[in-house]
């Protein structure tokens, strides 16, 4: 740590205030960097299940059924971790949150590939997704303590590329991995690369300016009158939070409906092998990069920092990719990629807004972490939600003619689209907020 004292000569002062900016330039984007690429690391752990989905089906070694069970323990343990987690970060020591967090979660992958029973699959992605619900809520309050209001939407959509970056590692890599070695393999590659996150997120993820010895960067970190309970107590109260929380809830059904099920309806509906499949999704993993990183600067610099605008904008692309995805016609790869690019572009931004960034600008930065809780409890159990009607309804509207397994995706359609449309529709609701 270095503690900065200013002395009595001006000369003294003014050398001391350059170091003392270069000092803080440089802590800021280390934690920057080891945020966004730790949490994408994080993705890697928590996206392994839904490459190896149809292998394992394949095998023998789970029904659709049961790996939707499966799924959405993680969903659901995510869902109230995010709550929960979302209001002790910000009165954590950041750093040993988020290494802890990933540290456990490469544990469980670990494990999970030396067994091929119900019961630990289940409980070690239950396991899983509690202790994900640890990375993003560190990020977001990294933001909120070591960037101004001016620069954190577009540092907010930066960062939010870490989703895609681990998407896009996880099905390409993860599916190559298992195409070789085996389902089994797929686990345990995500657990050595979650073991490798942990060790960055420990040497380059800082607590707070003021732990390294420099002044609070933000004036809610400087006032007094309020405490941070007190501050939380208020998100809770916030009417446009809530509206803003259903609204990403929607929203997150559309985006695990494509990546929690999009390879295994590439394969089974438009013939895909596992490769192509994961590939086609992967395309709309590197596209929400683009998405992501562009949201929060297109927000600060032409709309004013203000997020509604854009926000309608990508939820209409959200409808018209989910679309084009389930309603296109077979053997036309271009289409499928096409549908996989306007559906990546636009989740990566409404990850951005709907998923933090706007209710973040409707809260106290000393409560960044609960307005993350809120807005993520909701998002998640609706992905919860998702993976167990998804599977129930895939599973359930199958049949077998002349030793052909059909399937009948109709329920699904209008599942996946109607949740698209919804989310949209709520988000106008909070128009005079944002």
């Amino acid at each position: 740590m270095i503690k900065y004292f200013k002395k009595s000569n001006p000369k003294q002062n003014l050398i001391l205030d350059v170091e003392q900016d270069e000092f803080y330039k440089k802590l800021k984007w280390e934690v920057f960097l080891s945020a966004t690429l730790g949490y994408g690391l994080y993705y890697v752990c928590r996206m392994s299940l839904n490459v190896i989905k149809k292998p394992i089906v394949d095998t023998g070694v789970l029904t659709e059924s049961e790996l939707g069970l499966i799924g959405s323990a993680l969903f659901f343990t995510y869902a109230i971790g995010k709550l929960t987690n979302g209001f002790l970060v910000d009165h954590s020591n950041i750093r040993r949150f988020m290494s802890a967090g990933l540290l456990i979660s490469a544990l469980a992958n670990l494990i999970m590939g030396f067994t091929s029973t119900f019961i630990f699959f289940a409980m070690c992605w239950g396991i899983n997704g509690w202790v994900q619900s640890m990375g993003a809520p560190s990020c977001i309050v990294s933001l909120s303590r070591w960037y101004k209001d001016k620069e954190r939407g577009s540092f907010y959509g930066f960062w939010s590329t870490s989703h895609n970056i681990g998407e896009a590692f996880t099905y390409i890599l993860t599916a190559v991995i298992v195409s070789y070695l085996g389902w089994q393999w797929g686990f345990r590659a995500a657990a050595l690369v979650g073991l490798f996150g942990a060790l960055i997120i420990s040497v380059f993820f800082h607590d707070t300016p003021e732990s390294m010895g420099l002044s609070p960067v933000n004036e809610d970190f400087k006032k007094d009158n309020l405490s941070t309970w007190q501050e939380q107590k208020g998100v809770l109260k916030n009417p446009y939070v809530w509206i803003l929380a259903l609204s990403s809830a929607f929203m997150y059904i559309s985006r695990y409906a494509v990546n929690s099920w999009g390879p295994y309806y590439f394969e089974t509906a438009k013939g895909y092998t596992l490769t192509q499949a994961n590939s086609l999704v992967a395309i709309s993993a590197i596209c929400g990069i683009l998405g992501t990183a562009s949201s929060g600067f297109v927000s600060d610099r032409f709309f004013k920092g203000r997020r509604k605008a854009p926000a309608f904008i990508f939820g209409l692309m959200n409808v018209i990719g989910i679309s084009l995805f389930l309603l296109g016609p077979k053997n036309m790869w271009w289409l499928d990629a096409l549908s996989m690019i306007i559906f990546g572009l636009a989740i990566g931004a409404l990850i951005c807004y709907l998923g933090g960034l706007m209710a973040i600008d409707m809260a106290s930065k000393k409560a960044s972490g609960a307005a993350l809780g809120v807005v993520g409890i909701m998002r998640y159990m609706a992905a919860g939600i998702q993976d167990i009607a998804s599977g129930y309804l895939i599973e359930n509207n199958k049949s077998v003619i002349q030793g052909n397994t059909v399937y009948n995706f109709n329920g699904i359609t209008i599942f996946w689209i109607g949740a698209a449309i919804t989310s949209t529709l709520l988000a106008l609701l909070t128009w005079k907020k944002t």
